[in-house]
């Protein structure tokens, strides 16, 4: 079922929110997750070799370490597969100016009204008035 065009202009207007406000999650969520093909095809190799090892291991006597190793390649083959691979960029903590700092981010003091307020005294405000709406 198609949406309305009162539902489409409302998406387009959230869609337009989330760019001006976090344009780095925005454009983060609209990339396409495809991975490089040449990731796939060493992980095949390298599974194929760890199964050949292990097979070999398990065949003789006294090579047991050898089907170790190649349970072992196998598993990293399959983890280096399936691993997300890391973005290079600046990494740290992005400061209000835009600036980027290494560590954690100090935390911020709780305001209670006006200005930004944490999700969670949002939270507790409403919960506080919602109790004593209900007369307890």
């Amino acid at each position: 079922m198609p949406l309305s065009e009162y539902e489409q202009r409302v998406l387009e207007q959230m869609e337009r929110q989330l760019t001006s406000d976090d344009p780095r999650l925005a454009n983060t969520l609209t990339q396409r997750g495809r991975r490089p093909v040449g990731r796939y095809v060493l992980a095949g190799v390298g599974v194929a070799v760890g199964l050949l090892l292990l097979v070999l291991g398990a065949a003789s006597d006294g090579l047991v370490w050898l089907g170790v190793v190649g349970f072992v390649v196998m598993f990293a083959a399959v983890t280096f597969a399936f691993a997300v691979p890391r973005r290079s960029g600046p990494q740290g903590v992005v400061r209000g100016d835009g600036s980027v700092s290494r560590g954690t981010a100090a935390p911020r003091p709780a305001t209670k009204r006006g200005g930004q307020q944490g999700f969670m005294a949002r939270f507790e405000e409403r919960w506080e008035r919602r109790r004593g709406d209900s007369g307890r």
